[in-house]
């Protein structure tokens, strides 16, 4: 296996209860890559992700291997109406996870929420929910970015602001796997892994 190899996949089947969603997935990625994994609704594409991450173990069969660092946003924001905006950041962040607040700050200022950063987020849109969550991708230092419909309730501006920051990931030989029905658009090369769904293997485009 080659040392830039972050992920590999070998006879993977991803399983949802009692229904098998994909099988038989060969699949590496590398550092500098970006992936688009598309499929019909049900075909498995966050369950897959989630499998990558390791948040669903017992869902994965074959051999999975994941040689990196990852970060992880889910499809859902995991926003706490009942805090605010920076008090959001930092539990996402989890205990681990030390960073003057002035930086948190900064963080927020760059998804467009400066003014925002002391509100409860119970009181802000669905996009700025979303904000919150991706203030992450301008702390967190990782080779590899795993996202879950990144572009969910975001406007243009914010569409925008997604596209610049992966693109500075991947340039920076950081590699992006991300769900979506419509492909980002980015000056890079990109190949997409698509789930046929119904337990068949996935393919590579």
């Amino acid at each position: 296996m080659l040392e830039s190899c972050l992920l590999s996949c070998k006879d993977v089947a991803v399983i949802r209860g009692a229904r098998c969603l994909l099988s038989s997935l060969d699949w590496h990625l590398h550092g500098g890559e970006l992936w688009q994994i598309q499929g019909d609704n049900g075909a498995g594409k966050t369950s897959l992700l989630r499998a990558l991450a390791g948040l669903a173990p017992q869902s994965i069969e074959g051999q999975l291997v994941v040689n990196s660092e990852f970060l992880f946003l889910g499809h859902k924001t995991g926003v706490k109406g009942d805090f605010t905006a920076l008090e959001n950041l930092k539990l996402q962040l989890g205990d681990g996870a030390h960073y003057q607040t002035d930086r948190l700050r900064d963080a927020l200022r760059q998804v467009g929420l400066a003014d925002y950063a002391d509100e409860f987020a119970y009181r802000m849109s669905a996009g700025q929910q979303r904000r919150i969550a991706l203030a992450r991708l301008f702390l967190v230092d990782m080779p590899l970015w795993l996202l879950d419909e990144p572009l969910t309730a975001i406007d243009v501006d914010g569409v925008a602001l997604i596209e610049a920051c992966i693109e500075d990931q991947v340039r920076r030989g950081g590699s992006v796997v991300y769900t979506s029905h419509q492909p980002l658009k980015l000056d890079l090369s990109s190949r997409t892994l698509y789930l046929p769904g119904k337990g068949q293997s996935p393919h590579v485009a």
